[in-house]
């Protein structure tokens, strides 16, 4: 095309950092602005990056006709009033996950994205990595047959985030099952074919953060003004019969040092597990077991570049958002219960 995609990042600290690579090298878009409330993380950005474009309103990026992509990457509770305003004013938007942090917030986003015409997309970027691809290509040959059960972990031994936007509630909403729940869940929920989520039982606790000289690996103690949780599991029911066991945590006292991510599916005609790209099958005529590991190729580039690629690729092209919100909503929906079910001690039907 002759005019590539501009984009805009809102909330240029953190995590937007890991999207530099996809806005810096990308065949379709290029990055022409930034905004952060925080003046000096914004200015030693656009310095870092030669951005001219900084401002600390986002209404002066929104009403800009030259910005054509809103890339948010601020804390949780700012992305849909943000992600909703950009769409009204015409942007696509790509927003980091969690989406929204409630099932509403992300209907009203769905809302205004129809409204629109415009692309919404979670920055859900486990999905763009190599071993998902070819794990999920693999299971949609339909290897595994009917997956009837899953068990999904994302383990953290002493690593937790330790800034406001992660364990301050008016700001992160949740902890670790909102913060990196929505990473194994997705993925999951994504293998599985996304089966309608029926029920959630869970529980969500902190139990290590708040002891004595409570610290993390990132950065040292944990603030006491910590108000999220530190762990959360839940048992999941799907309209299809399926079922799964889900367990997050950022400081469990797990044999792993760092985090410990995996995923087990278990079909009627074989098994899986990630990251490892194995399948596992029985011979019934034979009697015979068989293991086999997908081949792999190495990545070209890191999952959170890869997915600013397909994102403006799939605008280029007329394509449907590569993360769909409607399956974020899932994700949302059994997060949100889970929090829900530890408020009631009891199970909660979605």
């Amino acid at each position: 095309m002759a005019d590539k995609l501009r984009v805009a990042i809102v909330g240029v600290g953190g995590i937007a950092n890991a999207h530099m690579a996809g806005w810096l090298d990308n065949p379709n878009a290029e990055l022409v602005a930034g905004c952060d409330l925080n003046e000096t993380v914004l200015n030693n950005w656009g310095a870092k990056y030669n951005i001219k474009n900084l401002t600390t309103k986002t209404a002066d990026l929104f009403n800009d006709s030259r910005v054509d992509i809103i890339d948010i990457c601020t804390p949780n509770n700012y992305h849909a009033p943000l992600a909703i305003d950009a769409l009204k004013a015409g942007k696509h938007v790509l927003c980091e996950k969690p989406l929204a942090p409630s099932p509403d917030l992300i209907r009203d986003m769905i809302a205004a994205r129809d409204a629109s015409g415009k692309m919404l997309m979670t920055a859900q970027h486990f999905r763009f990595s190599g071993v998902a691809k070819a794990m999920k290509a693999e299971i949609d040959t339909g290897v595994l047959g009917e997956i009837y059960h899953a068990r999904s972990w994302m383990l953290r031994r002493a690593a937790a985030p330790i800034r406001p936007g992660f364990i301050l509630k008016d700001q992160a909403t949740g902890g670790a099952c909102i913060d990196i729940g929505v990473h194994i869940l997705d993925l999951t929920l994504w293998f599985m074919g996304n089966p309608k989520p029926i029920s959630v039982t869970g529980v969500s606790r902190t139990e290590l953060a708040h002891k004595p000289g409570a610290f993390s690996i990132w950065g040292g103690a944990i603030p006491q003004e910590m108000n999220v949780e530190e762990f959360a599991s839940a048992f999941v029911r799907f309209e299809n019969g399926a079922t799964l066991i889900l367990e997050v945590s950022w400081l469990l006292h797990h044999d792993t040092e760092g985090e410990d991510m995996q995923m087990w599916l278990y079909g009627k005609n074989g098994g899986s597990h990630w990251p490892k790209c194995e399948i596992y099958q029985s011979n019934n005529a034979t009697q015979q077991l068989s293991n086999r590991t997908l081949k792999l190729t190495k990545d070209i580039r890191p999952a959170h570049a890869q997915e600013c690629i397909e994102f403006a690729q799939a605008i280029v092209d007329g394509k449907p958002s590569p993360v769909p919100a409607e399956q974020s909503l899932q994700v949302l929906s059994i997060l949100n219960g889970v929090y829900k079910s530890q408020e009631t001690g009891s199970e909660v039907k979605l």
